[in-house]
């Protein structure tokens, strides 16, 4: 069974028997092999300029870091193996064309952030040209507005698979006023009204729903500047979106903020309802995944224990 999700912006694919998603599953509830989130820093690589030269091609052969948010809460501690991609083709989610993909890293790793450096804008297809070139070709608006190459995660542990997709931003000022876009961070989250920080361990007791909030972030949220269909500079403004997730329970709403058709920023407020039967008291890991709309992403974790 082949089952795609759409979560937040980031596309995942899950293969095998056990990866496949009930009607009734809440993306919310984890507990199965996942990845959560992925990001790369710098989320944007922005040249000086837009005309082809040694300065430019500096800038989009930088080395950065890759990073992948894995959660694997059945697998007691289990290696995961994974390859990560970086083909031509946005709409080939898995990277499946082998002559339009190379490989920027693989190996043996487990649950947790994984971290890898890789030049993606430096990966020379056999044929001698640049992959960076053939996305450009693949582009309707031949780079207008900025590159996007699928960058793709393949993780395997037993019988599960997983792969997810990002999109690695490369760009230049095509219009006055455009700057490289900034890593969306989130500034902490309370629970029940008091701060939650990293490494505590609040007690939560009850059925719930419990109150979580990021703090406000509407400062962070950047405003910025595309190029328009007549080469005109377009002022545009981020809403972050932030999807939430646990090892137990569900979110409701499983993703907060984003804007409503007037523009108007959505609240990060939502509950966590813990199971109604059969649950007993235990430990509970709790991710945020923010993402800005434009290529970047961060995350927290953090971990609570809940008694009926």
């Amino acid at each position: 069974m082949d089952t795609r999700l759409k979560l937040g912006g980031l596309l995942l694919v899950a293969l095998g028997a056990v990866a496949c998603v009930d009607p009734d599953d809440k993306s919310s509830n984890v507990h199965d092999l996942r990845v959560l989130g992925m990001a790369v820093e710098r989320p944007e690589l922005m040249a000086p300029t837009c005309e082809l030269t040694a300065e430019a091609l500096e800038v989009f052969t930088e080395e950065v870091t890759f990073r992948a948010l894995l959660v694997d809460p059945a697998g007691g501690g289990r290696a995961l193996d994974y390859t990560l991609w970086a083909c031509a083709d946005p709409e080939d989610t898995i990277c499946e064309d082998a002559s339009q993909r190379l490989l920027l890293a693989e190996g043996t790793t487990t649950a947790g952030e994984l971290a890898v450096p890789i030049r993606p804008g430096a990966t020379v297809l056999p044929d001698g040209s640049l992959l960076l070139d053939k996305v450009r070709q693949a582009d309707p608006y031949q780079g207008y507005g900025g590159l996007r190459m699928p960058l793709v995660l393949h993780v395997r542990a037993g019988d599960e698979a997983v792969y997810a997709m990002k999109r690695m931003v490369f760009s230049c000022p095509a219009v006055p006023g455009m700057a490289a876009n900034q890593q969306p961070v989130l500034q902490g989250l309370t629970l029940e009204g008091a701060a939650w920080e990293e490494g505590e361990l609040p007690t939560l007791r009850g059925e719930g729903p419990f109150v979580v909030r990021a703090n406000d972030v509407s400062a962070l949220e950047e405003s910025y500047v595309v190029p328009g269909l007549r080469q005109e500079s377009v002022s545009l403004k981020e809403a972050w979106v932030i999807t939430w997730h646990a090892t137990l329970g569900e979110f409701s709403p499983e993703e907060t903020g984003g804007a409503d058709f007037n523009g108007e920023p959505g609240r990060h407020r939502t509950e966590w309802e813990p199971p109604e039967k059969d649950a007993v008291e235990q430990e509970v890991t709790f991710w945020a995944v923010v993402r800005d709309g434009r290529g970047g992403s961060s995350w927290l974790i953090r971990k609570a224990r809940w008694a009926p």
